[in-house]
């Protein structure tokens, strides 16, 4: 051992125990934190699933590709990073001698080439991510990108880091090269041959090029041990643990779509009729009352900025960031976290936990931030804005591109259910729907016992439950679709292709109410339960004594549709549901509706986040357009999974919207763009929003909004009059 290589011997190690050290340090810090979170024992179910999904998920790439060259640049970086870290590894050798390599594995050709490929893959990915982070640079002209509110100099030391590790990597088997101790032939390993040619003889060369990539490394690690928040490089080892602690790891969508994560306290389920709100926790009031997976989804998010430019409310000029609502989160429970550590917090009555010794020796930043309210303005200092919680319309675009599976949406609604349950604050405009559900069991307040007035005027009988023997399907009609003037043509349609097909079908009639999404959604868990328990119980004795597979359900609202299957098993109530759109496509496919009059003039459809997004219904609704019009379905650019929302979901249907763009607007000038003459639709708050939105901008006589049960109907029996175009404003 020479000179040489007892100096980089010394500084390999001596910054390598610091790092260590450092590293070490940082992780009990991130696990006392996460750590701080209430229970969640779901999180431990079915290991051998959850273990199946992280490792497609990881080595897949199955969600970023969905972004095609991010996805691919950033697979061949992640396999370079953990492929790689042998080379890291072997360079603790190469400062020891020149000659140094890892043991047995370290001259095997078969070793030699992977990690050249890999090394070269890694190299073209990296230059590439980093050539998109300058493109989407927020200061960039053009206004805000997907990295608006990221910590820019984080993502670009990371990438640099990344980048010299990968030259350093060739530098060293350069020198090898030119002092003639490499052991790879040129074949395996031709861009570290080519780096060699071009290289002096300097036999120090491997040892001091070795010790330069692991001071490199150990920056890196030094670094984001002393930043505990930086995300975008921790994302590397908290990606594992947040996809394998996934809400539901068998969904092949995001794990936070479709049903709520039910309202728990201490990790159980909150009964209402024994909950008391000085023993439970109603929602999340403080940081620290967020599951401990959520207090891990904080930590792990990459801030990319998917989630942001899918955002319907980002990209109409509202506060709401999923990524910035992440990031303080995670800020505050980290800032927070010496004074929770310290045994610090309120107990569910407002009053500190901790001793004034136990608090005595924390510094004032932590004292100060423990005394932010979690939801406040600006004014009052707090964590996130009610404008921010509010804008929210709960459409799972955030959860669907977020690549590490951070559930955005749960998150959001826990704490709109303290604010609704507790504080009774929330948008005021929104009491009036909450006091309808609970005096009169629809969000629009009409009478219970015009629910059937939508059957008048048909030339069939519509059948009740409880008039008939037997039925195949209940057909669960919805608020919307028995009190909405233009939602009522959706009904009348749907029941009379039912009738023309034969299918044996049956409504509750007035014993049937609100399903009790918008409450759900709202953060009003005591109202959604109340009607959700009514509903299950009429429901049960409507198939009393039926296996679930014969539990049949036709719904038109996807919120209906999605709330009854997928919540309604929360509380006992196990059916079947199909979206009325899947029923009528196996007619039609089963040859028991024919449609004889293609439908012309143009037609585009609009995915509901509800019925798409949210339970992958993106096919059926599409086969039974393409049987009823003429020529293709012409889609709008952001369609199927990346559909932009209507703005009506999350209970926004009742708020006003307020700040920014509309969000219905956005979307029709999206539509109106295809040059398309009908907009199909497959929910009724669609259809409201959209036609809303197209009255607004003057073009009602143009652009006409149905249903798609509305669209078959005119093709199966073109005769049969429609009632006109469907563009009456709400009231509502």
């Amino acid at each position: 051992m020479g000179s040489v290589q007892i100096v980089t011997t010394i500084l390999a190690a001596a910054i390598t125990a610091v790092a260590v050290w450092l590293a070490v340090r940082a992780v009990l810090k991130m696990v006392a934190v996460i750590r701080l979170g209430q229970p969640a024992p779901e999180r431990f179910t079915d290991k051998i699933t959850r273990a199946r999904t992280m490792l497609v998920e990881t080595a897949g790439h199955t969600r970023m590709l969905k972004w095609g060259v991010v996805g691919a640049a950033h697979w061949f970086v992640m396999v370079g990073f953990v492929v790689l870290s042998l080379l890291v590894l072997e360079a603790y050798f190469e400062v020891v001698t020149t000659d140094g390599g890892l043991p047995i594995i370290g001259h095997w050709t078969i070793f030699g080439l992977v990690t050249e490929i890999i090394g070269v893959l890694g190299l073209v990915g990296i230059l590439v991510l980093m050539a998109i982070r300058l493109r989407n640079r927020p200061t960039r002209p053009g206004g805000r990108s997907r990295f608006t509110g990221s910590t820019m100099w984080q993502g670009y030391f990371v990438e640099w880091i990344v980048l010299l590790v990968l030259i350093f990597g060739f530098v060293i088997r350069g020198f090898k090269v030119a002092t003639d101790h490499f052991e790879f032939p040129v074949w395996a390993t031709p861009v570290s041959h080519a780096v060699g040619a071009v290289l002096p003889a300097w036999a120090d060369g491997v040892s001091v090029a070795a010790a330069i990539k692991i001071i490199i490394s150990m920056t890196w690690l030094i670094v984001i041990s002393l930043n505990v928040t930086m995300g975008v490089a921790w994302h590397r080892f908290l990606a594992f643990p947040n996809i394998f602690f996934k809400r539901e790891p068998a969904r092949p969508a995001g794990s936070g779509l479709g049903a709520l994560r039910p309202m728990t306290s201490q990790g159980k389920p909150l009964d209402f009729e024994e909950a008391d709100p000085e023993k439970d926790q109603f929602g999340v009031a403080h940081v620290e009352q967020f599951t401990w997976k959520g207090l891990l989804d904080f930590s792990t998010c990459t801030e990319c900025g998917r989630c942001q430019s899918q955002c319907p409310a980002w990209n109409t000029g509202k506060p709401l960031s999923p990524k910035l609502l992440v990031l303080s989160l995670r800020d505050h429970a980290y800032a927070k976290a010496p004074y929770l550590l310290a045994g610090g917090g309120k107990d569910l009555t407002g009053e500190e936990k901790a001793t004034q010794a136990q608090l005595a020796h924390l510094d004032v930043l932590a004292l100060a931030e423990a005394d932010k309210p979690l939801i406040g303005t600006a004014e009052e200092g707090g964590v996130i804005d009610p404008d921010v919680l509010w804008s929210c319309t709960t459409c799972g675009a955030c959860v669907e591109q977020c690549p590490v599976d951070i559930e955005h949406v749960d998150h959001i609604v826990d704490m709109r259910r303290y604010q609704v349950l507790i504080e009774s604050s929330f948008p005021s405009e929104a009491g009036v729907m909450l006091r309808n559900l609970e005096n009169k069991g629809n969000p629009w307040g009409a009478p219970q016992n015009t629910r059937e007035d939508w059957t008048k005027g048909l030339d069939f009988e519509v059948p009740r439950v409880g008039e008939v023997d037997d039925f195949e399907y209940l057909f669960w009609v919805g608020c919307a679709g028995a009190f909405e003037d233009r939602a009522k043509k959706t009904t009348r349609a749907v029941a009379t292709l039912l009738n023309e097909a034969g299918v044996s079908f049956a409504i509750l009639g007035e014993g049937e109410t609100c399903s009790g999404d918008p409450a759900r959604r709202i953060g009003n868990e005591f109202v959604f339960q109340m009607l959700a328990q009514q509903n299950v119980e009429t429901l049960n004795e409507a198939f009393e004594g039926r296996e679930k597979a014969k539990r049949k359900i036709v719904a038109t609202c996807p919120h209906c549709f999605n709330t009854l299957g997928n919540e309604y098993g929360q509380l006992g109530g196990e059916f079947e549901v199909v979206h009325h759109t899947q029923l009528l496509a196996h007619l039609v496919a089963t040859g028991k509706l024919t449609p004889v009059q293609p439908v012309d003039g143009g037609v585009t459809y609009h995915d509901p986040c509800y019925l798409g997004r949210h339970n992958r219904v993106f096919a059926a609704p599409r086969e039974v357009l393409g049987d009823a019009i003429e020529g293709d379905l012409t889609e709008m650019p952001r369609n199927s999974e990346r559909s932009f929302c209507c703005g009506a979901g999350g209970a926004r249907m009742w708020m006003e919207e307020k700040i920014g763009k509309r969000i219905n607007v956005d979307r029709v000038e999206e539509a109106m763009a295809t040059g398309a003459r009908t907009v199909a639709v497959g929910c009724p708050f669609c259809s409201t929003m959209l036609n809303d939105g197209v009255n607004g901008k003057g073009a009602g006589e143009q652009v006409e909004v149905i249903d798609v049960a509305s669209v078959l109907l005119r093709s199966v029996k073109p005769q049969q009059p429609q009632g006109g175009k469907e563009t009456t404003p709400v009231g509502g």
